[in-house]
């Protein structure tokens, strides 16, 4: 007997710490290092969803109408991190392939597809590319053939006020359908350039800029938008935003406009991983070493990461990296801790699979990426009296670079083999910041809830749904996703 309450004893010490101190009763719960996937951050799928097989070798591909591979019911990415979001890009003449016409079936089955394999999805509608990946039949037709190959890669002017009223127009009725779906991680603004990456912006007039963005700006209110700043052939990036509705600062303190119109709008870095001019030697500038420095303050966007989503694409693959450009640990410590300092939530490695001599660095890489809550301490009163208040105190950290994007709601929930009753705080976690969280708060119970002993339960759930939705780094998560803290009695 003594020996079963030694091993009860160590078992509950190996999950949580909990003392009874005054009626009240104190819980430390044991952080876990696991890698956990969460919505919203980590790794995304490129072109694919999870369970689908990986680009093989160092490649990829993009642009085309969305191709559904066979699915064994396996979500595992075989060489990959599981991942929350799946990320799409589609060019303009998929999407619009007759005038006016929206291949919104697309969208509808990327949608449900992505729901079916426990992901959300991230999209860019692309206005063209290189190679034969042009602009839509349709509108190539109506602006007439392409004189050159521009310099700032514009395969059709998009000072000509059509390129606003068709791929803006187009722009806006993808906002007005999808705007706010609970399953569109995030739209990228794309606007110029061989796909959509802004390149020649910087010359774009300001009223054909501002229109361009307000299309998006307008029509996408709920759903987060992703912006691309960051041009290496831009001499002031800064021209970027300012003068439009985006919310931006700069370290001198001025700002890009105050009131209620102004919009959060996170960034993405593409080419993470350039460290020098091997790859843009007829430029003299890599993006890590000059740009991404450079940009990320001049564009106003540094401190987007508060409020607004940040997303980074690799340069090239991992394969490429290991095989090509000979990157040993060091240089994988560099890019990945910058990558941090930037406040990443999620990274597109273009489904390319990660090479196991770094899958080690990547899991502690993935472990900081976004947001990553610990519960430090949990208080709360042994006994509480129905139509009572239940008065608690929880200690947090968020040991990630970013706060959660998404509205979910921190509750407690009281439950034993009769009664089941989930209690809502007022916490706010898009305030949660990286480093400590204080929350305390006095939730009431319900009038009439049945006296009794009862097991106190904590998680992030969602709001409509009363459903976990984000994992917790401690121990003590049962099967329904709910984190255990101990005991409480209701009292009549």
């Amino acid at each position: 007997m003594k020996n079963a309450l030694f091993i009860t004893f160590l078992f509950l010490n190996l999950v949580l710490t909990a003392q009874q101190v005054n009626n009240r009763i104190r819980v430390k719960p044991k952080e876990i290092h696991d890698v956990l996937t969460n919505p919203g951050i980590g790794f995304t799928t490129f072109q694919r969803f999870n369970g689908d097989t990986l680009n093989p070798g160092p490649w990829w591909t993009e642009g085309y109408l969305i191709d559904y591979q066979t699915f064994d019911g396996n979500l595992k990415n075989e060489g990959y991190p599981q991942t929350s979001i799946s990320y799409f890009r589609v060019n303009w003449k998929f999407m619009e392939p007759e005038q006016g016409k929206y291949n919104w079936e697309m969208i509808d089955k990327a949608l449900k597809t992505a729901a079916e394999r426990n992901q959300t999805l991230m999209l860019r509608i692309s206005p063209f590319e290189e190679g034969d990946k042009d602009v839509p039949h349709w509108y190539r037709k109506m602006v007439g053939p392409e004189k050159t190959e521009a310099t700032e890669k514009w395969r059709v002017d998009p000072e000509d006020a059509r390129y606003l009223q068709y791929f803006g127009g187009m722009i806006k009725a993808l906002g007005d359908r999808y705007d706010g779906h609970p399953g569109l991680e995030a739209v990228d603004i794309s606007i110029t350039g061989f796909w959509g990456e802004g390149d020649g912006f910087h010359l774009l007039s300001n009223a054909t800029r501002i229109g361009l963005l307000n299309c998006y700006l307008d029509h996408f209110k709920k759903t987060g938008l992703i912006y691309q700043p960051l041009n290496g052939d831009a001499p002031e990036p800064g021209l970027l935003v300012k003068g439009t509705k985006i919310a931006a600062s700069w370290p001198d303190g001025s700002n890009n406009g105050t009131g209620d119109d102004m919009r959060p709008v996170g960034y993405r870095c593409d080419c993470l991983g350039d460290l020098s001019t091997v790859m843009w030697e007829e430029k003299q500038w890599s993006h890590m070493g000059d740009i991404y420095p450079r940009d990320i303050v001049k564009s106003g966007m540094y401190e987007a990461w508060k409020k607004s989503h940040l997303s980074f694409e690799i340069c090239y693959t991992f394969q490429y990296w290991l095989d090509s450009l000979k990157y040993t640990d060091k240089e994988i410590d560099f890019i990945f801790g910058e990558a941090l300092k930037w406040h990443i939530s999620s990274f597109n490695a273009k489904s390319s699979a990660v090479p196991e001599v770094w899958k080690s660095k990547v899991d502690q890489w993935l472990n900081k990426m976004g947001y990553r809550y610990v519960v430090r301490r949990f208080e709360y009163p042994s006994t509480v009296k129905r139509n009572g208040k239940l008065d608690f105190t929880s200690l947090w950290e968020n040991v990630g670079v970013a706060p959660i994007y998404k509205p979910y709601r921190f509750a407690l929930r009281l439950k034993n083999k009769q009664h089941e009753q989930v209690l809502v705080t007022s916490a706010n976690l898009l305030t949660w910041l990286p480093g400590d969280i204080v929350h305390e708060e006095s939730v009431y119970l319900p009038l009439n809830m049945p006296a009794g002993k009862y097991q106190l339960d904590i998680a992030l759930i969602d709001p409509v749904y009363l459903t976990p939705k984000v994992k917790i780094a401690i121990d003590g998560k049962q099967e329904d996703d709910w984190y255990k803290m101990g005991e409480i009695v209701v009292a009549p």
